[in-house]
């Protein structure tokens, strides 16, 4: 459903902290970059880095040698967090890295991907390697498809450029001409009943395919292609579950069914499927700007408004663009002890120095220095809201970031925001 918070939060998250792991730097070769797979033994890494352990003790810089026994012992430590490898694998990251002020700073991370991660890695740099997480976002959505013919049905997924054939079925249908000895009131109320026997079942072979056992959907879209009028019959079935019937991106005509026609239905929508991913998108922001083209009462838009709107838990569903630079910073006043809450959305520099320098808050102490974005991902469940990720990438996104601010919702009720 489209009111549904996106899965893809956690996702996001991830990217976002490989963008910054990607461009951060040391000095040495102190920076640790360990990709565990699936099924590895917690006790073989062990014993590896244990073996590095004794060969870095016999690194002549005594600095460098320091960083990089330091950045194995921090791996070792975070591993044993771990009693076994995750389902999808592990990644660690370690070491020092150099801040935005030149100081170094140690760091380390552990990142459970969101899909195996089928490759082994250990690499001692001046930087730290993601390549091969970065590559897990490629292509992840899952696209359905139904090939439908007089002669039977192809069931297949296209995940990226990896297509697979999930089933077949095959039928024989009457034509539409009987032969002698058969009225022709019956013969045509036979292949009507053929017909529906067919339809009937290539909707329960769809719904076993495309609907998992949590009866979310399996797929982020369904294409329904064939000769004949099979598939808009099937389409406007009672029989065809509605969930699949929502999420049909496209409807195409084809001389041919089966394989064939599969290849060809994935060649025709080729166009359709990169436009699948703001599909979503932009249903979400068509039913924000319709509630401000009705004046309901019920959207806020702007950073203050909106947070405001969501700690009076008014928000239902909240919009956020995905690159989003408002920071949230708590200050404490070392006077009273009054904690003021203040938003920055454009500055240059990310380091706190930049707002003690320019002595924006005298007597202020910085306690915390967010990305709003981070806020509102960590805190949005404790008001009841769903928050959803936009990019500007579409019109109605574009429109949203420029004219809105990049941050609004629809709200449960109408409400005054100061």
């Amino acid at each position: 459903e489209i009111f549904e918070e996106n899965e893809e939060l956690e996702i996001w998250r991830i990217k976002k902290l490989l963008e910054k792991l990607k461009n951060s730097k040391g000095n040495g070769t102190s920076m640790i970059s360990l990709i565990i797979p699936p099924g590895d033994q917690i006790g073989k890494i062990n014993k590896m880095l244990s073996e590095e352990y004794s060969t870095a003790s016999n690194i002549k810089s005594r600095v460098n040698r320091l960083s990089v026994l330091s950045a194995i012992t921090s791996t070792q430590q975070r591993l044993k967090i771990y009693s076994k490898i995750p389902d999808n694998g592990l990644v660690l990251y370690c070491g020092t890295v150099l801040d935005a002020n030149n100081k170094e700073k140690k760091v380390t991370y552990d990142i459970e991907p969101f899909k195996a991660i089928n490759t082994s890695l250990y690499l001692c740099d001046n930087k730290f390697h993601t390549d091969a997480l970065f590559s897990l976002f490629e292509n992840e959505e899952k696209i359905g498809f139904i090939i439908l013919d007089g002669k039977g049905a192809l069931f297949g997924v296209l995940c990226g450029n990896k297509k697979e054939i999930l089933n077949k079925i095959t039928v024989d249908l009457p034509k539409k001409h009987g032969r002698g000895g058969q009225s022709a009131m019956r013969f045509s109320r036979l292949r009507v009943e053929k017909r529906y026997n067919f339809l009937k079942k290539v909707a329960e072979f769809a719904s076993q395919h495309f609907i998992e056992e949590n009866q979310k959907l399996s797929i982020k879209g369904l294409i329904l292609a064939g000769s004949g009028e099979f598939k808009n019959e099937l389409n406007s079935s009672e029989i065809f579950d509605p969930r699949l019937q929502e999420n049909i991106i496209q409807i195409i005509d084809i001389a041919y069914g089966g394989e064939a026609g599969f290849n060809l239905a994935i060649e025709i929508c080729s166009l359709k499927l990169n436009d699948l991913k703001f599909i979503k998108e932009k249903k979400i922001l068509n039913l924000y700007f319709e509630e401000i083209s009705k004046n309901s009462g019920k959207f806020v838009f702007g950073i203050e408004e909106t947070l405001e709107a969501l700690t009076s838990g008014a928000i239902d569903l909240l919009i956020c663009w995905d690159n989003l630079r408002t920071r949230r910073l708590t200050l404490l006043n070392t006077k009273d002890e009054v904690i003021l809450i203040k938003f920055f959305d454009s500055f240059e520099e990310e380091n706190e120095s930049f707002f003690q320098e320019s002595n924006l808050f005298q007597n202020f102490e910085i306690k915390k220095n967010e990305p709003v974005i981070d806020w509102l991902i960590e805190n949005r469940k404790k008001f009841g809201s769903k928050l959803y990720l936009i990019s500007d990438k579409t019109p109605e996104g574009s429109q949203f970031v420029r004219g809105f601010g990049g941050l609004g919702g629809i709200l449960r009720y109408s409400i005054e925001t100061n």
